[in-house]
Order: structure tokens, then sequence, then C-alpha cells
């Protein structure tokens, strides 16, 4: 569910942060993109973060005392990864007194997606057809976080995650496009979200709130109690 709009994107000077799969990092002024770091990792968020950061923000010229933003995906994607996203923003953004928006991945993949010279997506505008496309990335154990969009890449349906069997038979584009057999053709593929892009498109993207979209249970749960392990005594009283 979309959250009020965020102020104070337009033109601004924006740091993007996207950790729901791989550690995407990204700078704009709101007319370019001055940044877009990756680095192919999706099991030590938390240790390449903040080096990439201030990597992008070398890059881009720029300072932390120069922003005047902050832009993050808050997924979907799984548990761990995610939060470590979405916290580091937080406390960039409350650190530096500046807005932060969080803004659904998927959004950010579609419009990767037209930024690829697709007749798929070329034929479906001419027609009028909606849904004309999927973007997706991968969410692990078989499946695919996915959401359905316009020619325009304006969200329709989802997000939702499932296996790759139950997605439409739409064109597709995304992380883990090439990974399993989908119903639809393939536009191409992606290692993720474009943290760039998503800092240049914060104030033109819907406003999805700062709650983490899992769609799932964590991995690792605390039990509620303890199951015991040994045989049930069974004390019968005499006749």
């Amino acid at each position: 569910m979309e959250s009020a709009g965020v102020t104070g994107f337009d033109m601004a000077l924006t740091l993007g942060i996207d950790t729901a799969t791989v550690v995407s990092v990204g700078v704009s002024d709101g007319s370019k993109i001055l940044a877009a770091l990756q680095v192919q990792d999706t099991r030590s968020h938390v240790e390449r973060l903040i080096p990439l950061v201030e990597k992008a923000l070398e890059q881009a010229g720029v300072g932390y005392a120069d922003l005047e933003a902050v832009a993050v995906g808050v997924g979907p994607g799984p548990f761990t990864g995610l939060r470590v996203g979405v916290a580091a923003a937080e406390v960039i953004a409350q650190a530096l007194g500046l807005p932060l928006k969080g803004i659904c991945g998927l959004d950010v993949i579609a419009r990767q997606a037209l930024r690829v010279d697709s007749p798929l997506i070329a034929a479906a505008a001419v027609s009028g057809q909606e849904p004309a496309f999927v973007a997706l990335c991968d969410a692990r154990r078989k499946e695919l976080y996915w959401a359905a969009y316009s020619a325009a890449g304006q969200r329709v349906d989802g997000p939702f995650v499932t296996g790759a069997e139950d997605i439409p038979p739409l064109p597709s584009y995304g992380q883990g496009a090439d990974l399993y057999p989908l119903p639809g053709q393939i536009i191409g593929s992606a290692p993720g979200v474009d943290a760039g892009l998503l800092a240049l498109l914060a104030d033109d993207l819907p406003d999805a709130g700062l709650e983490p979209l899992y769609l799932r249970r964590p991995d690792a749960e605390v039990p509620a109690a303890r199951k015991s392990v040994l045989p049930r005594l069974v004390i019968r009283r005499p006749a």
C-alpha cells in the first residue's frame, strides 16, 4: 500500500540505497545519475553497504553534508538483507535531517525495463495491452518476487512472491529472468535494482512507505515453545 507523498525530492541531490538482493548505491542530482555502484554479494550487506555509499559519494564529487534527500528500496526482498538497507537509510536521513522515501524495488526495475529497446513493450503500448510486462527479482527457494506493469511503467498488480510457473504469460524483465523457465518471453535480465535510477526517479515513483515488503515470513524464527524430544511417560494407577 502506498503511503502519503514525501516532499523534498524534486531536483534534490539524492542518495539511493537498495539491499533487497545485491548491494546497490546511487547518487543523483535530479536531472542525471552521478554515481551508480553495485556489489554482487547477497550475503554481506552489513560489511559492504557503508563503504559503497562513501565510494558513490566520492565518485559523484559530493559529501554527506551536500545531500538533500535519501531514497531507499523497501523490497520485496529477503528479511536480513532488506532490513540492512532500510535501517542504514533511516540512520543517514535522521542524522542529516533529510527527507526519506521508501520505494518498491520492482517499480525501479520496471523503469529499467523501459530503458531497454524492447519491441515487446512497444507493441503492448501501441495495442493498449495492460498489463504489458512483468518486473521481477530472485526470491530464492525457487521463487520470484514480481509485479505487473503498464507499458508506461506504472504498477497495475502486485507485488507477489510465487514460483515462476505462476507468473502471467507476459514479457518479463529483471533479476531472475534467466534463472527459471518463465511463461512469457524474456525482455532481459538485470543484476538487481539500479540505485542510481532509484535516486534519479525518487520524486516520480510512488511512495511505498518505510515498512519493508517481505511478502513472506523470515527464514529463521524464534520458536514459541521448546518441543520435548523425550518419550512421553504415562503412569498408570493400580486398579
